[in-house]
């Protein structure tokens, strides 16, 4: 229920600072993004552990402090940053990785399917870096949205654009991979490729 709380949040929060900028001060918008955040922290406080609090805690202090930064500023445009702190948090666990011996993409793959086949490990490498390169492109564009666009732009790349790329990079990567490993499962796009492929 957490997960399912925070992607709803997540996900619609350009929508509510479009609406919020077009329609509310800035204090009205920080009190409205506050009391939305505090479902999900007091779920999340109610289950960690008390060495798992700071992490916790962490990211929903930081965006309380940016939603008292933009009321008590009345520089609205500072609700606009989120999707750019978003995108440079994944880019710089993304990146960390690559620091070590297993990449995070290596990490996921290993959940689904433990036992990767030759050269796995390598192509988990270079889609990490991939990832990376994709993670400073969104926060850029964003970041540019927010700074010199009108607000409706910006709702709409970081409400909409943004998540059909991630999409787009999911199933290149998807059909890249069966293609590379020729590893089909019983689903239905592994039978399609399966077809594609061998044609």
């Amino acid at each position: 229920m957490p997960a399912v709380l925070r992607s709803v949040v997540i996900g619609g929060y350009p929508l509510v600072v479009y609406l919020g900028m077009t329609r509310w001060s800035p204090r009205t918008l920080a009190l409205v993004l506050a009391v939305a955040l505090l479902p999900g922290l007091l779920l999340r406080l109610r289950e960690a552990r008390r060495e798992d609090l700071w992490p916790v805690l962490r990211v929903p202090l930081s965006l309380f402090g940016l939603f008292a930064a933009a009321a008590l500023s009345g520089e609205q445009r500072l609700f606009m940053a989120l999707p750019v702190l978003v995108n440079l948090g994944l880019l710089a666990n993304f990146a960390a990785s690559l620091r070590g011996p297993v990449s995070l993409v290596e990490r996921f793959a290993r959940l689904q399917e433990p036992d990767l086949p030759p050269g796995g490990p390598a192509y988990c490498r270079t889609w990490t870096k991939i990832w990376c390169g994709f993670f400073v492109a969104n926060a850029a564009v964003s970041a540019g949205l927010a700074l010199w666009a009108p607000v409706a732009w910006w709702t709409l790349y970081t409400g909409l654009l943004a998540y059909l790329l991630i999409g787009v990079m999911f199933t290149v990567e998807f059909v890249v991979r069966k293609a590379t490993f020729r590893r089909f499962g019983d689903g239905l796009p592994d039978r399609l490729l399966r077809r594609l492929l061998r044609a």
